[in-house]
């Protein structure tokens, strides 16, 4: 594999080296299957909950509302740097140009800006029908569930704009080489060959306040859901609130706790093989199973599912029989 450095006629690289997993052959064709089949299967579950929601009646709720968008962005989330990964591990060059790295930056992190804010709204959703039963439906329009969706997808966006707009200001005009598989704010911020202290700042501001602020206000609501929860008599109203619940914090454990470790110090220079694996779990790993964890615990959602999966053998039967 070549890893010369690719510098133009001014002394700046115009593109990067992603070493991604530096093993054997035959083990990097076993990780490309892996991959590609879990990348595979979480189109395919995110999808299946899109389908859900978009063909059951019953789904057209705030809450399912919420989720189908949560699916989407999930497939949005995962797609902005697993294809590039897979690419790069049978590809001999491994290299992402300057500007696909930097668009690659601003889609994977505003995506996950995003994921933050609907979990929040998701949150607070839960919150009203649990904590606020009987102004629900007045609070909870679809009105307000239309502007939340809005808010989540363009406050994303809008979050990361300026650590976008730093880094691309960023000189780079030595090494090239990214000992990760995405271009990662750590390791780009190291490649740096002037220091940065206001970039590194900024962005370790900006991801420790989307962190934080929407961590501590998801579990403010689900603390006060979990004691309006306990205070309900026992039976299946009870179950099934616990349960709805206790599915969307397992999820924002998943997405926060690996988050929490990787970008409330953005400069930290851990083990790239630790940085690796952390970013590879929130990155793959939850939006596998968030289809798996959100449909499993929810007999609507179940049922909704099984009507998706069913229709498409239907009309095949239909068509053996013609």
């Amino acid at each position: 594999m070549s890893i010369s450095e690719a510098n133009n006629i001014s002394g700046s690289v115009t593109e990067f080296i992603l070493l991604g997993f530096p093993c054997r052959r035959e083990i990097q064709i076993l990780l490309f299957v892996i991959f590609s089949l879990i990348y595979l299967l979480t189109l395919m579950g995110n999808t299946s909950i899109i389908c859900a929601v978009w063909s059951s009646r019953k789904l057209h709720t705030p809450m399912y509302i919420l989720l189908a968008n949560f699916s989407f962005l999930e497939i949005c989330y995962v797609s902005s740097d697993v294809p590039k990964m897979l690419a790069n591990i049978i590809s001999q060059t491994k290299s992402i140009p300057y500007a696909g790295c930097l668009l690659q930056f601003y889609f994977f992190f505003s995506m996950c800006a995003a994921e933050g804010y609907f979990l929040s709204a998701m949150s607070f959703d839960r919150f009203l029908a649990i904590c606020r039963p009987l102004h629900y439906p007045t609070i909870m329009t679809y009105h307000l569930c239309a502007r939340l969706v809005v808010s989540c997808w363009v406050g994303g966006f809008l979050s990361i704009l300026i650590p976008a707009i730093l880094m691309s200001r960023v000189p780079f005009c030595g090494p090239n080489i990214i000992d990760h598989f995405f271009c990662d704010l750590g390791p780009l911020l190291a490649l740096s060959c002037a220091p940065v202290p206001k970039t590194t700042l900024t962005c370790a501001t900006v991801s420790s306040l989307i962190i934080f602020i929407t961590f501590l206000y998801i579990l403010g609501s689900y603390t006060l859901v979990l004691r309006a929860v306990l205070r309900v008599p026992a039976g299946s109203g009870r179950n099934k609130a616990f349960s709805t619940c206790a599915s969307h914090f397992l999820v924002v454990s998943l997405f926060y706790g690996s988050v929490m470790v990787m970008y409330v110090s953005p400069g930290s220079r851990s083990h790239p093989g630790t940085q690796k694996f952390v970013t590879l779990f929130y990155c793959m790993a939850t939006p596998f199973f968030n289809p798996l964890i959100y449909s499993l615990r929810n007999k609507d959602m179940k049922d909704a599912l099984k009507k998706v999966l069913r229709a498409p053998s239907k009309e095949i039967s239909k068509n053996t029989e013609k």
